[in-house]
C-alpha cells in the first residue's frame, strides 16, 4: 500500500491488473512515465490529474447523490475503486462525511444489508464451517503485516440490535460497522489501511425477520450460545495472537451478555479494546474531567445517575471509578459508592436479587435502607425518586430512551448542583435522552452539556453560544487503538486508557472558556488522535508493556513517523514486487 514514507513503491502489477486494485490504482493521476511502464497509455484520457483535483471532481459527484444512503454508496463505490483517493476525500471533508459512513447512515446500510448485497469485504468466519477457519483465516491474512483486527459478531448495533451477518460491510453500495471502525482507524489516527482486517463471526442470528428473509446472505439459524459460542470465538482469538501478536483485537457490537465477559477473558492475553464499554467509558472520563476543571471539583466529589446499565452505561461507570482510584487515590470500595446505576427495574439495589442483577452490576448494588420511602409497589425506584434523593452533580444516559431525561428530572437536578453535568449520550439523535437546547433552558443556562450526537449551539441567557460538545467515541479510540500498534503493547491496561483520557481532557476548549465545549471540535480529531497515540505509547513504554525498544521521549517522533496519509507514492515496475 502506498504509504507517505515511501517515496518509491514497486509493483508488479500491469494494466487492467494495476486499474482494478484499489490499493495500488491512482486512476487519471498516473504520471507518464508510469502509465508508460505499466501498460496504461491507451487506458487512460490523456490529462495527469493531481490528487486535488481527483477530490474536487469525486466531492462533486458526491453531491449529486440524493440522500445518505446514496452518498454511503457512492463513497463505498469510490473505496473498491481507489482506495488514496477515498480517504483523501473523507479527510478534507471529515465533519460532513463521517456521519455518511459511520454513525448514523450506515444504521441504515446495515439493516438493508442482505437486500443491498454485491460484493463481500473482509473475512466472514461462520460457526457450521469452523473446522476449516484457520485455512479461511490464513488465505486472506497468509504474508500480510496486521496491525488491527476489527470484528464483530453483530448482535447489538447502534440501537438497531441482532443484525446477523450485516455486521462487517459491503462493497456496494455501504460500508458498515467493522469496515467502517477501520476506516475511521485510518482517517483519524493513520491506521495502515492494508494492515487492518474486518471480521464478522456469523453464529446466527435471533432475529425473526432476517431468518424468515428468503434474501438473507448469513447462516440462517438462531444464535449459537454457551460454550459452543465461546469455543468458537476462542479458535479464533487464538488465530488472531498466534500470527498476529501484536496487532490490536477491536471488539465492536458483541451482546451484553459477551462484551464483558470476552473482553475480561482476553485482556491480559492480547491488546484488545471493546469500544462500546471502554471507548464509550473514555471519552465520557475525558468530558467530565473537563467539566470538573470548570467547576473546580474532584472526581470524587460528584455523584453519578447513569440512566441505562448495558455495556455503554457499565463501561462508563467502570471507566471513571478507575480514575478515581488513580487520579484521586479513592479506594475501589468508596468509589463505587459515588455511582447510583438504573435500569429497566430502576435503581440497581439489593432486593431486586440475582435474578434482576448482571453479575458484572454487582459491585454498583445500592443497599435497601436508601430507598424505603421512595420505592413504588413494584420495588422499583424512577429516576426522578432518583435524582430527588441522590442529588447528582453528574447524569448520564446511555438507554435510547428518548425523552427520558423530562423538564421534572432536569430541574429536580439543577435545584442541587450550581452547574449539573448533563450527558444525554445515546445516539442516534432520534434516541437522545434529552435535548440539549432544552435541558440548557430548563437549566437557565448553568448545565455543562455533551451528547452523543451532533448537536447545534445553544443560547445561553447572556446572549452567546454554548457550544455541544459532541461525545464521540472517535475522538479517542483510533488514538488508543493507533498508540497500542505503534508501541506494540503486550496488552492494553486501564492505565494506558486513562492516560487518553487526561490527555483528551487537557486539550478541553473550556478549560479556556467555560461556555466553550467539554470536548475538542470534531474537525480537529485527527490532531486529538494524534496526541492520544503518544499518551498511550508513552504509557506502555512506561509500564514496560511495549514490545518496541525506545525511549519515552522518542515516542512522540515514532508515532508521528508512523502515520499513514492517503498520498500517491512513485511506482516503479518489478515483476517481483507487490502484487496485493
Amino acid at each position: 500500500m502506498p504509504a507517505t514514507l515511501r517515496n518509491i513503491f514497486r509493483v508488479a502489477l500491469r494494466g487492467e491488473a494495476l486499474l482494478t486494485n484499489p490499493h495500488f490504482n491512482k486512476g487519471t493521476a498516473f504520471s507518464l512515465e508510469e502509465r508508460r511502464d505499466f501498460c496504461l497509455g491507451g487506458r487512460l484520457p490523456s490529462k495527469v490529474a493531481t490528487l486535488d483535483e481527483q477530490c474536487q471532481r469525486a466531492y462533486d459527484q458526491l453531491n449529486s447523490q440524493e440522500s445518505p444512503l446514496h452518498k454511503n454508496g457512492f463513497l463505498q463505490s469510490l473505496k473498491d475503486q481507489n482506495r488514496v483517493l477515498y480517504f483523501a476525500l473523507l479527510s478534507k471533508h471529515l465533519r460532513e462525511l463521517i456521519p455518511i459512513i459511520y454513525t448514523p447512515t450506515e444504521a441504515d446500510a446495515i439493516a438493508n444489508y442482505s437486500h443491498l448485497f454485491r460484493r463481500s469485504e473482509g473475512m466472514y468466519l461462520t460457526f457450521p464451517n469452523q473446522d476449516s477457519m484457520e485455512e479461511d483465516f490464513l488465505e486472506q491474512t497468509r504474508g500480510r503485516e496486521i496491525d488491527l483486527v476489527v470484528c464483530s459478531d453483530a448482535e447489538a448495533i447502534l440501537g438497531i440490535g441482532d443484525q446477523g451477518v450485516g455486521g462487517i460491510g459491503v462493497r456496494k453500495p455501504p460500508n458498515v460497522i467493522s469496515s467502517a471502525k477501520s476506516s475511521i482507524y485510518t482517517l483519524l489516527a493513520g491506521v495502515n489501511p492494508a494492515r487492518s482486517l474486518a471480521v464478522t463471526l456469523d453464529v446466527g442470528t435471533d432475529n425473526d425477520s432476517l431468518l424468515n428473509d428468503e434474501l438473507y446472505v448469513g447462516w440462517s439459524n438462531k444464535r449459537i450460545r454457551g460454550e459452543e459460542y465461546d469455543a468458537f470465538v476462542d479458535k479464533f482469538v487464538q488465530l488472531v495472537r498466534k500470527y498476529h501478536p501484536h496487532s490490536l483485537l477491536h471488539f465492536e457490537d458483541f451482546g451484553t451478555a459477551n462484551a464483558y465477559r470476552l473482553l475480561e477473558k482476553y485482556r491480559n492475553e492480547h491488546a484488545v479494546f471493546n469500544d462500546d464499554i471502554q471507548g464509550t467509558g473514555a471519552v465520557t472520563l475525558a468530558a467530565v474531567m473537563a467539566a470538573i476543571g470548570v467547576t473546580k471539583t474532584k472526581l470524587s466529589d460528584q455523584r453519578f445517575i447513569i440512566y441505562g446499565a448495558g455495556s455503554a452505561g457499565l463501561g462508563v461507570a467502570r471507566q471513571i471509578r478507575d480514575a478515581m482510584v488513580l487520579i484521586d487515590g479513592f479506594p475501589v470500595g468508596e468509589a463505587n459508592k459515588r455511582f447510583w446505576m438504573i435500569d429497566r427495574y430502576g435503581v440497581i439495589k439489593e432486593s431486586l436479587g440475582p435474578s434482576k442483577i448482571r453479575p458484572e452490576l454487582e459491585e454498583f448494588t445500592r443497599p435497601d435502607d436508601e430507598w424505603v420511602n421512595v420505592q413504588n409497589s413494584d420495588n422499583q425506584v424512577g429516576l426522578l425518586d432518583a435524582v430527588r434523593q441522590v442529588k447528582p452533580t453528574v447524569l448520564i444516559g446511555c438507554s435510547t430512551h428518548n425523552g427520558a431525561f423530562t423538564e421534572d428530572v432536569i430541574k429536580e437536578m439543577a435545584k442541587g448542583t450550581e452547574r449539573p453535568i448533563i450527558f444525554p449520550l445515546s445516539n442516534p439523535s432520534r434516541l437522545v435522552e434529552v435535548d440539549p437546547k432544552d435541558a440548557n433552558d430548563w437549566t437557565n443556562g448553568k448545565a455543562l452539556l455533551a451528547t452523543g450526537s451532533p448537536f447545534p449551539p445553544c443560547k445561553m441567557p447572556n446572549g452567546k453560544n454554548y457550544v455541544i460538545a459532541e461525545c464521540n467515541n472517535a475522538l479517542i479510540y483510533p488514538g488508543i487503538g493507533f498508540g497500542a500498534v505503534v508501541s506494540k503493547s503486550k496488552t492494553l491496561t486501564d492505565s494506558m486508557i486513562i492516560a487518553a483520557t487526561r490527555r483528551l481532557a487537557s486539550l478541553s476548549p473550556a478549560l479556556k472558556d467555560p461556555d466553550d465545549g467539554l470536548l475538542p471540535d470534531f474537525g480537529d480529531s485527527p490532531g486529538v488522535n494524534l496526541e492520544v497515540a503518544i499518551a498511550v505509547a508513552e504509557q506502555a513504554v512506561e509500564e514496560g508493556r511495549a514490545g518496541i525498544q525506545c525511549q519515552k521521549e522518542d515516542v512522540r517522533r515514532l508515532v508521528t513517523d508512523a502515520q499513514w496519509k492517503p498520498l500517491y507514492a512513485e511506482y516503479v515496475y518489478d515483476a517481483n514486487g507487490e502484487k496485493e
